[in-house]
């Protein structure tokens, strides 16, 4: 949910290294989740073209318009599952 998130609060591309920094969490975890949803159609990816940047090339992902849809899903379901399993818990009262 947290790659989604960050892919739709985003109104540009971001790179691997960015999503991994904005989540924290492992490479080994983030690269492969964007291959599935890259193969699944809801993302897309490009190298970075910027030539004056110094640094190793970046690959840039987007979420496709369909991408951006279902994960707007995905991430309202997961939301709602969140607070139902949330207890309600009354607020401390300062004596």
């Amino acid at each position: 949910m947290d790659v989604l998130g960050v892919l739709l609060g985003s109104d540009q591309p971001r790179w691997g290294l960015e999503i991994i920094k904005l989540t924290g969490r492992p490479s080994g975890s983030v690269y492969p989740l964007l291959d599935r949803l890259e193969r699944a159609g809801w993302v897309t990816s490009a190298w970075d073209d910027d030539s004056e940047r110094r640094g190793p090339r970046r690959r840039m992902y987007v979420l496709t318009p369909g991408g951006a849809q279902e994960a707007v899903k995905v991430c309202a379901k997961a939301a709602g599952r969140q607070r139902k399993s949330k207890p309600v818990t009354r607020p401390e009262v300062a004596r």
